[in-house]
């Protein structure tokens, strides 16, 4: 018998910059808010009394929690968080906001400013790729290897076996 989960939502565990990853994400996301922040009634573990603990927030509905646990644990590329762009002005856009302070990375993945890893891709992409036209979905293949942040007009001429 499957258990019944309400709401499932994301916590992601930083050193000290919760409240500024909540407000940062909040920033970039349309649709987006900073909910409850709530802060450490006295020192533990090398916080201080009053910094911030966990600060909440939603993007599009999704509830994210930030906590700053220590500098023990670091994001790595196992997780990551995709965007799917319906256009290139999308993609110029999430691309420029979360490599700010980050570092690009190959193929439409990026590390924002916290080190959390992003996959920025045109929503077009998984048709391309998993079509039953298999020379095309080589041919995109080919052409987004290429690629750090995605050029959706190239991705289109390549499916379309034009010269990309």
């Amino acid at each position: 018998m499957p258990i019944s989960v309400k709401k499932l939502s994301t916590c992601l565990w930083f050193d000290t910059q919760a409240e500024e990853a909540a407000n940062f994400y909040v920033s970039v996301f349309k649709n987006s808010k900073v909910g409850h922040v709530s802060r450490y009634a006295q020192d533990v573990q090398g916080k201080k009394a009053g910094s911030v603990m966990v600060a909440q927030f939603e993007i599009n509905g999704r509830a994210f929690t930030a906590l700053n646990g220590g500098p023990q644990y670091k994001f790595t590329e196992a997780v990551s968080f995709q965007v799917a762009c319906d256009s290139q002005e999308e993609i110029d856009y999430f691309w420029g906001k979360l490599t700010d302070g980050g570092q690009e990375g190959p193929c439409g993945w990026l590390k924002d400013k916290f080190g959390l890893s992003w996959q920025v891709f045109p929503a077009a992409l998984p048709k391309m790729l998993m079509g039953s036209d298999k020379a095309a979905s080589a041919r995109v293949m080919g052409a987004f290897m290429k690629m750090k942040k995605f050029d959706l007009a190239q991705l289109t001429r390549a499916y379309e076996g034009e010269n990309a």
